[in-house]
């Protein structure tokens, strides 16, 4: 699709217009994208208004919660006015007044298998805020189906994860944990706590991932899991490497149809159990994933 840029966006978008990496065609290049995110939470939030600020062309929204006021202490796209406010109508609202140049796509409905394919149809990446472990796999396994790279990152506390998918070219998600944790095995966000900035870390860091994969730069965090520790300030990488017996991404023959993981566990970002033992992140290297709450 070829697109052009306004005087007006040319001065909007002047900063990063500049840099090499991006230019005007990379400029172009973002604004004929379009990233769906999955979850207006605590990781959608930066990652949507970075996305939209950033002049990608259309952004998708899909989230069927709504706005409560233990939301806001870190799901900063919405405001204390919006309380009770559906959450992809706040979310949109907010990306339209920060850049009116660009479409807003609200997908009001909870990513399942009957409705993954439909949702994710027509656009070039996923960026993964979702709620729950099942939503978690969810997501994985439709962005593998789909041939969809995808951005997905997991908080907890002080700490959190991430990981850039591209399928064809490295692991996915279930190729390093395999399966949802047992009911009950992991804290959540309102059990075990989530300090904001963390969100807005790892959120930023999940819009930079999607920038770089729109603007074709070779430096995604493919085959590394980012672990950071905001206790101590402190980023590490475990490296992984894609399993052909992973039932997402691997041979054919053992690749199974997309279905949701049976028994919702909340974690508004989460991770699921590391397979065979294999040593996973701080917290996880014991055996115990992080729990997510955006």
């Amino acid at each position: 699709m070829s697109v052009s840029l306004s005087e007006t966006e040319i001065q909007r978008y002047s900063r990063q217009i500049i840099l090499r990496q991006v230019g005007g065609d990379g400029q172009e290049r973002l604004k004929a994208s379009r990233v769906l995110v999955v979850g207006a939470g605590g990781l959608g939030s930066p990652a949507a208004l970075y996305l939209a600020a950033a002049g990608v062309g259309t952004v998708g929204i899909c989230d069927d919660d709504v706005v409560d006021l233990t939301n806001l202490q870190r799901q900063v796209i919405h405001a204390t006015a919006d309380l009770g406010k559906v959450k992809v109508t706040s979310a949109a609202e907010r990306l339209r007044a920060l850049n009116p140049e660009i479409q807003v796509v609200e997908h009001r409905a909870r990513l399942v298998a009957a409705n993954a394919a439909e949702i994710l149809s027509g656009y070039d990446a996923v960026l993964d805020g979702s709620d729950t472990f099942a939503s978690k796999f969810l997501v994985n396994d439709a962005c593998a189906a789909a041939g969809l790279p995808y951005v997905f990152s997991g908080i907890l506390g002080f700490e959190g994860q991430l990981l850039t998918v591209v399928p064809g070219r490295g692991p996915c998600y279930r190729c390093f944990f395999r399966e949802p944790p047992l009911p009950g095995a992991v804290p959540t966000c309102a059990q075990a706590g989530i300090l904001g900035p963390v969100a807005g870390v790892l959120g930023s860091l999940q819009a930079l991932e999607v920038l770089k994969l729109l603007l074709g730069l070779d430096t995604p965090m493919v085959g590394r899991l980012l672990l950071f520790d905001g206790l101590q300030l402190t980023f590490r990488e475990v490296e992984i490497r894609q399993d052909p017996r992973c039932p997402a991404c691997g041979d054919p023959e053992v690749r199974r149809p997309l279905c949701d993981e049976p028994g919702e566990t909340c974690s508004d970002e989460g991770h699921g159990r590391p397979p065979g033992g294999e040593a996973g992140p701080r917290r996880a290297c014991s055996g115990q994933p992080l729990s997510i709450e955006v």
